[in-house]
């Protein structure tokens, strides 16, 4: 047993228990960071197709914005104390420089999310803190004034304050089992429950399997619930695969149909069906792109539909959408030979190309679990537990989820911070 009640326990070596480890140890405290696995950061190695998007261009009011109302509230402590700019700057001192990509992203100049993980376990080590790898933890217990700490092979740690950030269960090749959520509920902690988020869409429609591989960079995704109810949108690439549809234009908006689906099989309902409509001219509206339409079909020529539309979709993508509009097997029809019922139909789907959804991918493909802690009993402005002395929750353990590109690190980052400031006060 370590007999450590004056130290700060830290759980979960990601990018969360990381940050807020080497925070906590520089600010003079001693530190414990305990992790399951063999190693530090796994999952940031395998963020961002191994190149690691760890933050965003965005400034701090517009990252917090992306979370939702609740989010952006609850968020903006920890996005005050650590913008994605001081991120950034954190990162180039510890020899990581950074490059600014589409989409608001940023990226290690290097390509590589192992220089990212490198320089986070560089930095704890140089911090002075201790790190345990293969630690299991079995439960967390209150001790008089100190947090105990019971691992899975029986031994125990004590500390004064307990920084909490497991992660959820997206990845859990990673480590990330959820094994956190069990800890919280049995100090009679309210959690929200978790499914996975940014994950790829599963469809049952041959058409889309046919379209696998083909890539949209210019998409506005919405989402609708089975009442044709609009439940989000985004306007990011979208990607058709063997399965279904991916890319970040549909991930930011799987959250609710996994929860839906979770909702549906804890009550033994008929799963719920949703459909995601594809504008693939999101830069024309309706009217103008009527219009084109129709000019064309007067023109000398009669020149290919391909031919008159301002964006290039693949041959495949624009037979799916003459399908879908009821146009035969015409594969690119010239607008002359379309008459106005056939000419609105075009209109329509090229605006709202509808793919069936039947559910997600899981966990396994998830970037992020949504639901998590409750943000009601964390205190936004040092991640303290309400009613729990001395311990303190972040990253994604809580109830907080952001859309793709690299916000979910910069949450992580700045709830650490927090966290860690808090704790070695």
């Amino acid at each position: 047993m370590n007999d450590l009640t004056s130290a700060i326990g830290v759980i979960g070596a990601g990018a969360a228990g990381s940050w807020a480890a080497a925070v906590a140890a520089r600010a003079g405290r001693s530190v414990t960071l305990l992790e399951k696995t063999p190693r530090l950061g796994t999952k940031v190695l395998a963020s961002g197709g191994t190149r690691c998007n760890l933050t965003t261009t965005l400034d701090a009011k517009h990252a917090g914005a992306l979370f939702g109302t609740a989010g952006a509230r609850f968020l903006a402590p920890a996005l005050r104390a650590l913008s994605p700019q001081d991120v950034r700057a954190r990162f180039e001192e510890w020899g990581v420089p950074t490059e600014e990509a589409p989409l608001e992203k940023i990226f290690p100049t290097s390509g590589r999310a192992r220089d990212v993980r490198d320089a986070l376990e560089n930095e704890v080590r140089a911090s002075g803190a201790r790190i345990v790898f293969d630690a299991a933890i079995e439960t967390l217990e209150r001790d008089g004034d100190a947090w105990r700490v019971v691992h899975s092979n029986g031994s125990v740690d004590r500390f004064a304050r307990l920084i909490v950030c497991p992660g959820g269960m997206s990845y859990p090749k990673s480590g990330t089992t959820g094994d956190g959520y069990a800890w919280l509920a049995r100090l009679g902690l309210p959690i929200v429950d978790p499914v996975p988020a940014l994950v790829p869409l599963a469809s049952s429609a041959a058409w889309v399997h046919e379209l696998s591989g083909i890539a949209v960079q210019d998409a506005e995704a919405r989402i609708l619930a089975e009442n044709r109810a609009v439940l989000g949108r985004r306007r990011r690439p979208v990607l058709f695969t063997h399965k279904g549809l991916s890319g970040p234009g549909t991930m930011d908006l799987s959250e609710p149909v996994a929860r839906a689906h979770a909702h549906a099989l804890r009550r033994k309902q008929a799963l719920p069906k949703f459909t995601i409509e594809l504008d693939l001219v999101p830069d024309l509206s309706r009217e103008r792109l009527r219009d084109l339409l129709i000019d064309a079909a007067g023109r000398a020529g009669a020149p290919l539909l391909s031919r008159v539309l301002p964006i290039d979709l693949p041959k495949r993508l624009l037979f799916a959408v003459t399908r879908q509009a009821g146009l035969g097997r015409e594969v690119d029809p010239r607008p002359n030979q379309l008459d106005k019922q056939a000419r609105h139909a075009l209109v329509e789907t090229l605006k709202g190309l509808s793919v069936p959804i039947d559910g997600t991918l899981g966990f396994d493909l998830a970037e992020v679990t949504a639901g998590g802690l409750a943000l009601s009993h964390v205190d936004p402005g040092t991640m303290r537990v309400r009613g729990h002395a001395g311990l303190y929750v972040c990253g994604e353990i809580l109830d907080l989820t952001g859309p793709i590109g690299g916000l979910n690190f910069q949450a992580a980052f700045a709830t650490a911070e927090l966290a860690a400031r808090d704790a070695a006060s």
